[in-house]
């Protein structure tokens, strides 16, 4: 696993030459109220300074929790950081009315969308940069709405698994009441990633690993995971079959657009 000091300093380290090196000052980002955004918040604030962040709320009243919302004002205004709660029900209404009748998918990648963007209205008027709080477990499931949730100038914590992100998280001081809250995009009611992702992070995040050829330590190791892809011994587990259909269906998300060549 991770060193959190080392990995705290090497973030902070990268994030403050990618503002210098773009020529930019200002970041804003959405703050859920949940670990993932809490943390690049924190992060954002210790690299470039509270005066230059900005966070915005951008609930969905009847689906948000108001827990999630406070969690995330408490933790800008603790950090003295610039923030905004704005309610996105208005600006969905026009998207009922469309000739056709919306999926339930499109509805909920409209959402992630509508927030991009409030955010990149925000960050053009202020010449800020959108900085994004996907983790490395989401980006290689798949797990994000394109041109949503995984737009973004920035992402500080693409190259930390879930399980990573919890434990800088503590490392850190962000509050327990966010690290052990059940994470969730909030996209409809009730709505869990673990429930959505078939399995608890710490068991993805194992099997993850040992797709992208990472050694397991030996708090995180099996005889399973090990034996994970010698499919002439073992048969895939049914959750990591899974998981690498889903990565395999979602490697489109993290493509730049396919450009017909003449």
């Amino acid at each position: 696993m991770l060193n959190p000091h080392n990995t705290y300093t090497k973030i902070l380290s990268q994030i403050a030459k990618f503002f210098e090196e773009t020529g930019f000052h200002k970041a804003v980002l959405g703050v859920s109220g949940g670990v993932d955004s809490a943390l690049v918040l924190k992060l954002l604030v210790d690299a470039i300074g509270s005066q230059n962040v900005v966070g915005l709320m951008m609930p969905e009243h009847g689906v948000t929790k108001d827990e999630n919302t406070a969690h995330a004002k408490a933790l800008c205004n603790f950090l003295e950081v610039e923030n905004y709660t704005l309610p996105i029900n208005k600006y969905l209404q026009d998207l009922l009315h469309l000739p056709w009748k919306p999926s339930g998918l499109a509805q909920m990648n409209t959402k992630a969308r509508m927030r991009s963007i409030i955010l990149y209205n925000y960050a053009n008027t202020e010449h800020a940069l959108v900085v994004g709080t996907s983790n490395k477990s989401e980006l290689m499931l798949g797990y994000g709405t394109k041109f949503g949730d995984l737009a973004c100038d920035l992402m500080p914590i693409g190259d930390l698994y879930k399980t990573d992100v919890f434990a800088l998280a503590e490392h850190i001081g962000i509050p327990m009441e966010i690290i052990e809250k059940a994470p969730t995009a909030e996209l409809c009611k009730g709505q869990t990633d673990e429930a959505e992702l078939g399995a608890p992070y710490e068991t993805l995040d194992r099997i993850l690993r040992e797709i992208a050829g990472e050694t397991p330590d030996a708090s995180c190791s099996t005889p399973e995971s090990h034996a994970l892809f010698e499919q002439e011994t073992v048969p895939l587990s049914h959750t990591a079959k899974s998981i690498i259909e889903r990565i395999k269906r979602n490697e489109h998300k993290g493509r730049t657009p396919f450009v017909i060549k003449l």
